[in-house]
């Protein structure tokens, strides 16, 4: 049974207004269009798969080089991944082939502080791209603090966050525009159990001040973030949710 921000996802990639509804969102200050070769992953309940960029991606912007973003992440590929995504548009940005990408949640507790885990009897490959990764956030990091100064993403605290904001940032660096945005779902009553659902927009963005303090600055939000080859912004948004989750299960 999904409950939280996975079913407000699947509930609203169902309809058919998601597309423009998402691009509304982040509409200022991006100017992002649906085109013709506009495509969307998940798309509801019926096609329910989140996306990995390095599949999605050749789909859709078959020109980028993903299978570069990859060995970017992982120094072995074969059965290792790189992240996946609540949900991933492609879309038209400054009048070129770009993405838009969504990490949603509706409560708190769906805010992830921790680093990236690690297993000290884990494979030599895997400690390899423990280590990989961990170098591809540090470069992320090292270019955004040329524009902000107090960036701290690391694969030590703050993963989650980490992650995605280093994967915008090295989208548009290979010349993929890119829009980031946090989403928050508001006021699903049904996950009260595991922790108290977003009120309002003001609620939910102060929540995620207080989670993003420290490691991604303020003035790296709601802007138009150059990034040498296309630009990314890392936008902060909400929505109301369209159905309540049900009450968690009796154990």
């Amino acid at each position: 049974m999904d409950r939280g921000s996975r079913k407000h996802v699947l509930d609203w990639t169902e309809r058919p207004e998601f597309c423009l509804e998402l691009l509304q969102l982040v509409s200022p200050p991006v100017d992002a269009r649906i085109t013709a070769r506009s495509r969307w992953m998940p798309r509801g309940y019926g096609a329910r798969g989140e996306a990995r960029l390095e599949t999605f991606g050749p789909s859709v912007i078959p020109e980028a080089d993903w299978a570069g973003l990859r060995r970017w992440w992982l120094a072995h590929e074969r059965r290792a991944n790189t992240p996946n995504w609540d949900i991933a548009l492609a879309c038209e940005i400054e009048r070129r082939p770009g993405l838009t990408i969504v990490e949603a949640k509706a409560n708190a507790p769906e805010l992830s502080v921790g680093g990236k885990p690690s297993d000290v009897d884990a494979s030599a490959a895997s400690r390899e791209n423990h280590e990989r990764i961990g170098q591809a956030i540090n470069e992320a990091c090292t270019a955004l603090q040329r524009i902000s100064a107090k960036t701290a993403i690391s694969h030590t605290s703050h993963y989650q966050l980490s992650n995605r904001i280093a994967f915008a940032w090295k989208l548009a660096s290979v010349g993929v525009p890119t829009v980031l945005v946090y989403l928050g779902f508001l006021g699903d009553v049904g996950i009260a159990d595991a922790g108290a659902p977003f009120v309002d927009d003001a609620h939910w963005k102060h929540v995620f001040a207080e989670y993003t303090h420290g490691v991604v600055p303020e003035n790296l939000f709601e802007t138009r973030i150059d990034c040498g080859a296309a630009p990314t912004w890392f936008l902060v948004r909400s929505r109301k949710i369209i159905e309540h989750s049900a009450p968690a299960m009796p154990r």
